[in-house]
């Protein structure tokens, strides 16, 4: 089924391994059809700073949306959200932090009509997926929690419903991983992206 999808890609250096899983992915999801809204955070110099204006208006449906109108529709035509980032500090860059900050918030996200029950608005959203790499081994991700995978496999669906299928993709501890494990990475990657 070809699908719109929202493909979040969060690194600042063009010539980094990144870079290089992004060209196969993104290759992989146009080979399959599919329809993608690349949205290069850096690239398109996204501000990922709440402003104290916008924290004021967070919860006035009439205003809370001017700021990022144009990233808000982006997220709504979508079918299906891939966020592609690098685990820094065990959690994902500010830039794609806020990027949640300012996009995930009331009339977009979720419904606060009744304050005691947020309701899912990204019900559009059928499929999931985060792309990521660690420099540290699993296990130390693990003593920590796993952020980035918590937020991607439940916190992210629950904008959904629950409705959507998520996948996630690590590479840990890539700060020792040789060239073979990269490449069979890239190779997991670029498959999963054909069968999207």
């Amino acid at each position: 089924v070809r699908m719109r999808i929202l493909y979040i890609y969060c690194h600042p250096l063009p010539e980094s391994f990144h870079a290089g899983i992004r060209a196969k992915a993104l290759a992989a999801l146009a080979a399959a059809d599919h329809q993608v809204d690349l949205l290069d955070l850096y690239a398109e110099k996204f501000d990922p700073v709440l402003s104290a204006e916008e924290r004021r208006d967070y919860h006035d449906l009439s205003l809370n949306q001017r700021t990022v109108e144009s990233y808000v529709r982006r997220l709504r035509e979508a079918d299906a959200l891939i966020c592609q980032f690098p685990v820094w500090s065990f959690g994902p860059p500010a830039m794609l932090k806020g990027w949640m900050d300012r996009l995930l918030m009331p009339g977009v996200a979720f419904d606060l009509s009744n304050p005691n029950m947020a309701v899912p608005m990204l019900q559009n959203l059928k499929r999931i997926a985060g792309i990521t790499t660690y420099g540290r081994p699993w296990w130390n991700a693990l003593l920590v929690g796993n952020p980035p995978k918590r937020i991607m496999t439940r916190y992210m669906p629950r904008f959904t419903g629950g409705k959507a299928r998520v996948d996630y993709y690590p590479l840990y501890h890539m700060n020792v991983a040789t060239e073979e494990t990269r490449k069979a990475f890239v190779a997991k990657v670029r498959a999963a992206m054909t069968r999207f």
